[in-house]
């Protein structure tokens, strides 16, 4: 063995010895080395790998060995040798087998077979395989030379076929690409001008000349370089020659380099792109404009062009700006109107209000915006009965109607309804407008002027019957004294103080109501007022078996008061509590209690000076939200036919007269707790003429 083939292999002894040779020179990278091609001996006797790997190393080859067929088929996977040379006679994986699965797996390899034996059969077996050689043992040098000669040419001219078929096909392509390029350029062309024609023919149709042929669109086709390849006559006119220009060059700098500009948001995602932007003129002028960009599909690398439609929206901003001025315009107008105007839907929810409505029934918070009108107006749970928005919606026209409502300070108000229908675009009841009018004012004076007759008449039955309680009381006076019977002077007598009471107090309900009455201030006990209060009301409450209570443990002092007023607004809640215990009928403990006591007003009332306080509890039936609300209006009553609806809204004038106070606490099946209270030095002032300051609630 020559000195340089031991020097070469003696690193590779280990591996040899092992049977494969090592896998740092058997990288597809030194397949190739300085020109050498490399190829792959297959024997199994050692001393033929030895002698012919020398062999091919003089001739000018890489030389890789294995001892068998399944070493080397492992080896030729790994390095893909372009000649292999192997034995056919080998135990395992003879070198037919292993022919058949180097040209499955690489069929350009050349193969030269090696038998001991000039066997034609194995030879004709080899040849229709692909094997490039068959030479027999023992293996002339000569002939071995011009077999292996024979397949580096072969590999060479392979070689270079590949290389003149890959320019080919490098050249077909960029000739394809240029005229596919060119295609693009003429379609692009065609586009715009189609789209142009589109916009001509639409303008010159009737009615056409004001819409699309008028609109400025700047309509261009751009690359997938981001330049643009052509534009319509506008574009070229307001944003000057587009061919060859950078797509974001109409941008101004907004985008540098082109990046994020909306033909390369396209081009990056293939997807439209729509924004907002700010162009600039061949002037260097700024305008507004509304851009979309498409992808035009092309080959396999995705967007080929964007075509990019600009609309200038100079005019749709001047448009929407008048538009914004009118609605401001319409929308003080509707806030300065002083009705309360609201907007509802089917759902009878309040969408839209005025400020006054906002003012006087949702403390200017919108709280009532998205509320049911019948809770935000009545607080109720279900729709006013012969609702006029109802029939609006129904029938499509307009309804009036008058009723009485609670604003945000708790205050009954008389309001004027009058229904208007807002229609959709195909002229259906979409939504209704209702306009309120405050008539409170003048519901007052109607009633004033016109209940004195109403009184007067409802007021004839009972007067007529407390004048025959007199007559009677009167005979029997007459007739005790006629017999000096002292009992019958006294029951007499007593029948015609009870009708004097009864007539007195008439009267006086009469008079509050008919006119305002200067109070008759005067000092009196505080625990003697309430004392004498108490004995009026407590014999009816025993004969209907109610059980009554005092508390006047802290009615202690004077205070200033007109009495004979107090008393009579006082005694109507009272006789109110006793008919509320005898409409109570689930079995409950019929209770009344009376309290009065002199407070120190904790809470800011008239300078935080002391004030008298009348509390009346009882477990009646109760009041509703809504009968609580009108309890102190004229005429209304919760009795029905045996109530008048004077007493209370008398009473309310008496406690207002005095500076005080009421509150009402109340719920159905719960009972009533009313509070009045008044100071104990009356202001010096002219007194309130108007109801007394109410507040009520749940119990």
């Amino acid at each position: 063995m020559p000195e340089a083939a031991a020097t070469r292999d003696s690193s590779r002894e280990p591996l040899r010895e092992a049977g494969c040779e090592p896998i740092r020179e058997a990288s597809r990278e030194t397949v190739r080395e300085a020109g050498r091609e490399t190829v792959l001996l297959v024997d199994d006797e050692a001393d033929i790998r030895e002698l012919l790997s020398m062999l091919l190393d003089d001739l000018g080859f890489n030389v890789l060995t294995a001892p068998d067929g399944e070493m080397a088929l492992s080896l030729f996977r790994t390095v893909e040798a372009p000649i292999v040379l192997t034995d056919i006679k080998m135990p395992g994986l003879d070198g037919i087998g292993l022919l058949a699965a180097i040209k499955a797996h690489l069929p350009d390899t050349e193969v030269v077979m090696i038998s001991g034996h000039a066997d034609m059969e194995l030879a004709i077996q080899s040849l229709k395989l692909g094997a490039s050689d068959f030479i027999t043992k023992p293996i002339d040098v000569a002939l071995l030379e011009h077999s292996l000669n024979k397949a580096r040419e072969r590999i060479a001219l392979k070689r270079q076929v590949r290389e003149h078929t890959l320019n080919l096909e490098r050249l077909v392509a960029e000739k394809s690409a240029r005229l596919v390029d060119l295609e693009r350029r003429l379609a692009a062309r065609q586009i715009v001008e189609g789209l142009s024609s589109a916009m001509r023919f639409v303008a010159s149709e009737p009615g056409g000349g004001s819409s699309l042929g008028d609109l400025p669109c700047f309509v261009s086709i751009h690359n997938r370089e981001g330049r643009v390849i052509t534009a319509n006559a506008l574009y070229r006119e307001r944003l000057g020659e587009p061919e060859g220009r950078e797509s974001c060059a109409a941008y101004g700098e907004a985008y540098p380099g082109g990046v994020g500009c909306p033909v390369d948001q396209t081009l990056a995602t293939g997807r439209p792109v729509q924004s907002r932007e700010t162009l600039y003129g061949v002037d260097g002028q700024p305008f507004h404009a509304l851009v979309s960009t498409t992808p035009i599909s092309g080959d396999e690398k995705g967007t080929a062009m964007v075509l990019e439609v600009a609309v200038d929206m100079t005019e749709v901003e001047r448009l929407h700006a008048e538009l914004v001025q009118s609605h401001r315009r319409y929308r003080d107008l509707f806030d300065a109107v002083p009705c309360a105007i609201t907007v509802q839907d089917r759902s009878l929810n309040i969408v839209e209000a005025n400020r006054t409505f906002l003012r006087e029934f949702g403390c200017l918070q919108d709280k009532a915006l998205g509320q049911p009108c019948f809770e935000a107006y009545k607080h109720r749970a279900e729709p006013c009965p012969d609702c006029p928005i109802l029939a609006t919606f129904e029938d499509g026209g307009r309804h009036q109607a008058e009723t009485v409502v609670t604003d945000a300070q708790g205050q009954a108000r008389n309001l004027l309804i009058w229904t208007a229908p807002l229609l959709d675009e195909h002229g259906r009841v979409e939504k209704v407008m209702e306009v309120s009018t405050d008539i409170t004012q003048i519901r007052q004076l109607q009633d004033h002027l016109s209940s004195l007759g109403m009184m007067l008449g409802s007021m004839s039955h009972g007067v007529k019957g407390l004048v025959m309680g007199l007559d009677g009381g009167m005979y029997r006076v007459e007739s005790g004294l006629n017999k000096g019977d002292v009992a019958k002077i006294r029951s007499g007598w007593e029948v015609v103080r009870h009708r004097v009471e009864r007539i007195r107090k008439m009267v006086l309900d009469i008079l509050y109501y008919a006119k305002s009455r200067d109070l008759d201030i005067s000092e009196h006990p505080v625990r003697s007022f309430a004392e004498d209060l108490a004995m009026i009301v407590e014999p009816k409450a025993a004969a209907n078996n109610i059980r009554f209570t005092r508390d006047f443990s802290e009615a202690e002092g004077v205070f200033e008061a007109d009495t004979t007023a107090l008393s009579s607004a006082l005694v109507n809640f009272l006789e109110n509590a006793v008919d509320a215990c005898l409409s109570e009928t689930t079995g409950r403990t019929r209770e009344l209690s009376f309290r009065c006591a002199v407070e120190q007003d904790g809470e800011g009332h008239d300078g935080g000076q002391a004030r008298v306080v009348f509390t009346i509890t009882d477990t009646g039936v109760g009041m509703s939200r809504e009968e609580r609300e009108k309890m102190f209006t004229l005429f209304f009553s919760s009795k029905g036919s045996k109530g008048t609806g004077i007493g209370l809204f008398i009473s309310s004038q008496v406690i207002a007269q005095h500076h005080g106070g009421i509150e009402v606490a109340s719920a159905v099946g719960e009972g009533t707790r009313v509070t009045a209270w008044l100071p104990v030095q009356q202001p010096q002032s002219q007194p309130q003429t108007g109801p007394a300051a109410a507040t009520s609630g749940q119990a």
